[in-house]
């Protein structure tokens, strides 16, 4: 099992990550920037544990943030 990271606090708001896994993200529209959704807040990140076959999808929005906010382990 992989866990995506968001450093949410880096976040621009572009929302090339809902364009690419929108199960997975969301644009918060009360400030502007995108939600991993179901994450748990540890210490200065937004982690949510993936399955194998959700792994491509997360990893396509990690490639394409420009903020470099997101990381797959």
């Amino acid at each position: 099992m992989k866990q995506v990271y968001q450093r949410r606090s880096k976040c621009i708001g572009c929302a090339y990550c809902v364009g690419v896994a929108p199960g997975f993200w969301l644009m918060n529209e009360s400030d502007g920037k995108c939600d991993l959704l179901g994450a748990n807040l540890i210490k200065n990140e937004f982690v949510l544990d993936i399955f194998d076959d959700e792994l491509e999808q997360n990893q396509k929005a990690a490639e394409i943030c420009p903020a470099n906010c997101i990381r797959i382990e």
